[in-house]
């Protein structure tokens, strides 16, 4: 098959991001097909040395092939639309050609800008990485209301073919994310196992996480409720060092209270230094002794069955994991590998257990990610369900 994925990978250039939509792109070379990566946001991109964000983006194409030269085939198999409408990697020509002749486009995290030559390909699916915000969003244009955003992006939104959420909850009653009228197809994050050996490591101390304390300016509202980020989960639960067995360190960016947190006992490390780069972001999760980590309240307070990617790679490295129910323990085997908490009282019982047993805890996370994760098992039921 001809699939064209899509991303943000050079438009956020940090290594969490990068593994985010590189998993895609490698798990479809595995399993043979001809794939293209098409990056075309309409963004500005970020610069990460200057912390800000500019319509220059040399730097940034420039690392996007450096990322896409560590799959076979994919040095020069890209698209990147910079800011200023320049076209770098594949011409205009060759692109309108392989999306003409692709299979599927992907549009992961629904970043493409609306253009006709993507719905050339045969099939073009949208891949909501992000629950209740898309759905809030396409329900606020219903209503006549809605951001400038909106409603550029959501007409664009109704003309995809097939429908992918990671709110692998959806089809459940007690998930409170509108379906929009649309038949979700529910998926989760692809991980390469191989990019993600086991790694056990019995001298670490800490339980950490990665995390920005507010990403999203505007905030989902459906039936009048107005659903926060992890910045509102997060200080529900900010007295946990007080009573859990291990320490727990955030790498963390954006304007949070550090101090406070600080004097709550929480151990805060810079986010953008850890994860600067794919390596240094692999390598941070490899030598942790495992993850806590809270979800957006938007995921977690409407039993969305969200599961973060970036836990999924802990997983991968045999990093046994304490998340916040999302309702994921409705699709999770738990208690083993994965933990899930409500309350300040079941995620320090749930360190307790692993601190316990730490070897078969490691064991029993590697298992979890090679039964629910491995890329080539997630992308050809993606596919399936994309009626290939």
């Amino acid at each position: 098959m001809r699939i064209i994925v899509s991303g943000m990978i050079g438009t956020y250039p940090l290594g969490g991001v990068a593994w985010d939509y590189l998993q895609f792109v490698s798990g479809f070379v595995t399993l043979g097909h001809e794939v293209t990566y098409v990056e075309d946001t309409g963004l500005w991109v970020y610069h990460p040395q200057l912390q800000t964000f500019t319509d220059d983006s040399t730097a940034n194409a420039h690392y996007l092939q450096q990322v896409l030269a560590t799959v076979p085939g994919m040095a020069s198999s890209f698209a990147f639309r910079d800011p200023r409408g320049v076209l770098h990697g594949l011409s205009e020509e060759e692109l309108r050609r392989r999306c003409r002749e692709a299979d599927l486009l992907l549009n992961v995290s629904g970043v493409l800008w609306p253009r006709d030559v993507y719905r050339e390909a045969k099939v073009m699916a949208y891949y909501d990485s992000d629950p209740l915000y898309t759905q809030a969003g396409v329900m606020a244009v219903k209503e006549g209301q809605g951001t400038e955003h909106h409603q550029r992006t959501v007409p664009w939104f109704w003309k995809h073919d097939v429908f992918f959420t990671m709110a692998e909850n959806i089809h459940d009653p007690s998930c409170l994310i509108p379906k929009c009228g649309i038949d979700w197809k529910t998926t989760r994050q692809p991980i390469t196992l191989p990019d993600w050996p086991f790694t056990y490591t019995e001298q670490a101390r800490e339980f950490t996480t990665i995390m920005s304390w507010k990403t999203n300016p505007t905030l989902p509202v459906v039936g009048g409720r107005v659903y926060g980020g992890k910045d509102v989960e997060f200080l529900r639960f900010q007295q946990l060092p007080r009573f859990a067995s291990a320490p727990l360190e955030v790498a963390l960016s954006g304007p949070a209270p550090r101090e406070e947190l600080t004097r709550e006992g929480w151990i805060l490390v810079d986010a953008a230094e850890r994860s600067s780069t794919m390596a240094r972001y692999r390598d941070y999760i490899g030598a942790s002794r495992g993850e806590w980590s809270i979800a957006k309240e938007a995921y977690a307070a409407t039993m969305s069955g969200w599961f973060s990617c970036r836990s999924a790679c802990y997983l991968a490295m045999g990093k046994p994991i304490v998340v916040e129910e999302t309702g994921v323990s409705h699709h999770y085997r738990t208690g083993e590998g994965i933990w899930t908490f409500r309350t300040i009282e079941e995620a320090a019982a749930a360190i307790e257990a692993i601190n316990t047993n730490y070897r078969q805890q490691c064991e029993a996370a590697r298992a979890m990610a090679e039964q629910y994760f491995r890329a080539e098992t997630v992308l050809e039921q993606l596919l399936r369900d994309a009626g290939f």
